[in-house]
């Protein structure tokens, strides 16, 4: 029976570092950086929204391994809006909202264009007003006769 070698021996040396791997701290790609500041649920999702081009970084178009750096600009879409931030914190773990919230800071400009677009849609709300139900048989019919006049 052959004698095994075991994994502590000198031939045999354990690698405690990932192989190619140049990680520092503050080496974070922006798909994790998106998934740890709250903008995404998963990091598969941060991937596709950046691949896909909805995330700028510094007004351009990047890749989801794009190393993020203190002070950059991003343009992240946010429900119907856009928000314009920069980076002020570094970190690859997710947080609490609370402190997800103290790493980025969103701009001005950004902050009154998101409530001026809130305060139009309220107001386009009320000039197309919906039903508070789906109109039965009959009310169809009108609807469709009337359309044909």
């Amino acid at each position: 029976m052959k004698k095994q070698k075991s994994a502590n021996t000198p031939g045999n040396k354990v690698r405690s570092e990932r192989s190619g791997a140049t990680d520092t701290a503050n080496d974070v790609r922006l798909d994790k950086w998106l998934w740890a500041a709250r903008f995404c649920k998963t990091r598969s999702i941060a991937r596709d929204l950046v691949q896909s081009g909805k995330v700028q970084y510094n007004n351009q178009r990047t890749k989801p391994s794009r190393v993020i750096e203190l002070d950059a600009l991003l343009k992240v879409p946010s429900g119907f809006d856009i928000k314009t931030i920069v980076v002020k914190q570094v970190a690859g773990q997710r947080r609490s909202a609370a402190l997800a919230q103290l790493m980025y800071e969103e701009t001005d400009e950004s902050i009154a264009l998101r409530e001026k677009n809130a305060a139009a849609r309220k107001l386009s709300i009320f000039h197309s007003p919906r039903p508070d139900n789906r109109p039965d048989k009959k009310q169809r019919r009108q609807i469709i006769k009337f359309k044909q006049q």
